[in-house]
């Protein structure tokens, strides 16, 4: 599918070009509430979750991937459902380690003229033609955040998981940043925004740097699993929505 002449990204460019008729800005709030009624219908029985971030251009040569993978096999162990954007590289990798191991996959796919289309590791994934809806829908199941290596796209989606939880926007979930080498430059320069007062020290708190499997799989069970008493219960569909019942994901998320 050519996803560069696809419609609805046509319309999101459109969009973003200024103000249009009213009548097609009306159009365009009707095509967006589309797109979050058919995500939230697809993901309703998903969590709890746990995002991971990072680049779409590492192969699995890469030991970026292969880390990936370990986190994603990681994180299923703990009975999360690892979410990621639904793409290759980085996002590959993480569905790939909870996909064979055992545990659950999604995906939430941008709808991109290059770099993306879902990986094979997926249970279920949703095709999104907006960014800020995608973005959206990666925060809003999960209980935890953890950033791999990445650029443009994985720093935004970092920054705003911050931004929500420094806001209180969204409860402090833990926000851990996986590769301490690849990420120093970030780290100093978030500690010089500190030191400068343009955040506030208590904000430093809000990450948690590591290159360990097991300090991150600690932190998450601290700070995600027993403090805010996760367990993962079977929910009833409602067979009047047209609703199914998601098969063998239902399992307790435990210390």
């Amino acid at each position: 599918m050519n996803t560069q002449n696809h419609p609805l990204r046509r319309s999101e460019s459109k969009f973003l070009l200024g103000p249009l008729s009213r009548f097609k800005e009306l159009a365009f709030t009707f095509r967006v509430q589309r797109s979050f009624i058919k995500a939230f219908r697809k993901m309703h029985f998903m969590g709890p979750c746990v995002t991971v971030f990072g680049s779409a251009r590492f192969q699995p040569d890469n030991p970026y991937y292969i880390q990936a993978e370990q986190v994603g096999a990681a994180l299923a162990g703990l009975g999360f459902t690892v979410m990621t954007g639904g793409g290759p590289g980085i996002m590959e990798a993480a569905n790939k380690g909870a996909f064979e191991t055992g545990g659950y996959s999604v995906g939430c796919n941008i709808i991109l003229p290059f770099e993306q289309k879902p990986n094979p590791y997926l249970h279920k994934w949703i095709d999104i033609p907006y960014f800020f809806v995608r973005k959206f829908l990666l925060m809003k199941y999960s209980y935890a955040f953890v950033v791999m290596p990445g650029g443009i796209g994985t720093l935004d989606e970092l920054f705003e998981a911050l931004t929500l939880i420094q806001t209180k926007m969204i409860q402090d979930f833990p926000v851990v940043i996986f590769g301490s080498e690849y990420h120093s430059e970030l780290c100093n320069h978030i500690k010089l925004m500190a030191a400068n007062e343009s955040i506030g020290f208590e904000d430093m708190k809000l990450l948690f740097v590591t290159d360990s499997i097991e300090e991150m799989q600690e932190h998450i069970k601290t700070h995600a699993i027993k403090k805010f008493n996760l367990t993962r219960k079977p929910q009833r569909p409602k067979w009047w929505f047209g609703e199914q019942k998601v098969q063998g994901i239902f399992k307790s998320v435990s210390p």
